[in-house]
């Protein structure tokens, strides 16, 4: 990969920054009463907000669909740029009818607030099977990802979009890092090469080995969890954050992580995901990113280590970011430590294979996950967690 002297570029070169000006927004907010109005679910409003800070690069907006279409079938955008899941407006027949091409569209949160613009370029119709089978690989609507596509309105609203306000997050403000304050810090602590780690789930035992066995080799780690929209049964985003919270001040060095919220919300789209993942990482400014077992997998949809595969699709340097391909890890019973099949001599019988699922199993069923699943302060905040939902 190449070495860049402030850090490696955002994809497809510069930082994409949608925000609106004061002046801007003065405008938009005079102007906005008289505009047809569209209410943004908790997934649109997310990629509104990551396009608009960047996170997105180099979308400036919801794709229009010559874009959608190269994305679906090639995981390119148009111009040969990498980009693995469409980023789309979908609404009904109705609402497409009543809007015409080139006018202004006012977004508004799942509340009704007032929270962006969108310049509509195109509006166009879409495959729901083809999209489904070529980014989830499946068309049963039990996949989490698919019933969101089926859900979805027929029509596609295309263009630029503008977000009127960055607010801070109800619930983790100081972790609400965007991309260029990423980057600004990575400059900052001297990291020329940082690791990005994706996660929805509390850290294990397994996330936190493949975690250190990744800090072995580059300056820094970016721990940035997911707290967009996710499933039902997925662990609640702030039991999650209070468990990321307790590893890094008891088993991380505290100079060499940075911990960040993802506003993105999941597809659950494996192998495709992990790269839309890895590209995101790169916005924000890392140079490395960690792909493990089933990345963004649900059920038994995607292969083990399909979204390891998947990286070798693309041509040497294409994606600018390197993966870091770690096997399942597991407690070894002989070594009495974590350890991968590379690295343990011991027979399936001495490995104890840990997942989040499972840990959210043992946690239902009432019992505390053993020291070689999780750390015993996660344990026990995941156990008080569980008491006080159920």
């Amino acid at each position: 990969m190449s070495q860049h002297p402030n850090g490696i570029p955002a994809h497809g070169g510069h930082l994409i920054n949608r925000m609106a000006t004061p002046a801007e927004r003065k405008e938009f907010m005079d102007k906005a009463e008289s505009w047809p109005r569209i209410e943004l679910d908790k997934r649109a409003l997310s990629d509104l907000v990551m396009i608009a800070i960047g996170g997105f690069s180099p979308l400036n907006g919801f794709m229009e669909a010559a874009d959608y279409e190269t994305v679906v079938t090639d995981m390119h955008l148009q111009n040969g740029l990498p980009w693995s899941i469409p980023v789309t407006l979908s609404v009904s027949e109705e609402v497409a009818d009543s809007i015409k091409e080139g006018s202004w569209v006012r977004l508004d949160s799942p509340d009704g607030k007032f929270a962006g613009i969108l310049e509509l370029t195109q509006k166009y119709r879409y495959n729901k099977a083809h999209e489904a089978i070529n980014v989830y690989r499946t068309e049963e609507e039990k996949h989490p990802g698919v019933k969101v596509l089926y859900d979805a309105g027929q029509i596609n609203l295309a263009g630029p979009v503008w977000l009127l306000e960055r607010h801070p997050h109800p619930l983790f403000p100081k972790y609400q890092i965007d991309p260029a304050e990423s980057r600004k810090l990575f400059q900052e602590k001297g990291w020329k090469t940082v690791v990005g780690f994706q996660t929805r789930n509390p850290i294990h035992r397994a996330h936190e080995y493949i975690q250190k066995c990744a800090l072995e080799v580059v300056d820094g780690l970016f721990l940035h969890p997911l707290v967009g929209a996710t499933k039902s049964d997925d662990i609640p985003a702030d039991v999650r954050m209070r468990c990321y919270e307790i590893m890094l001040e008891k088993y991380f060095p505290q100079d060499r992580v940075i911990m960040a919220i993802n506003p993105s919300a999941m597809r659950y789209a494996g192998p495709r995901e992990a790269i839309f993942h890895a590209l995101v990482r790169k916005n924000y400014g890392c140079t490395h990113f960690i792909v493990g077992r089933d990345h963004a997998g649900v059920g038994d949809y995607y292969g083990t280590y399909d979204a390891q595969h998947i990286f070798d699709e693309f041509e040497p340097g294409e994606l600018d970011i390197t993966p870091m391909k770690f096997e399942h890890a597991f407690y070894c019973t002989r070594t009495l430590g974590m350890a991968t099949s590379k690295t343990s001599p011991s027979s399936k019988e001495e490995r104890i294979h840990l997942s989040g699922t499972k840990v959210r199993e043992m946690l239902r069923r009432g019992e505390l996950p053993p020291p070689e699943f999780s750390r015993p302060e996660v344990a026990a905040e995941l156990a008080k967690a569980m008491k006080i939902s159920s």
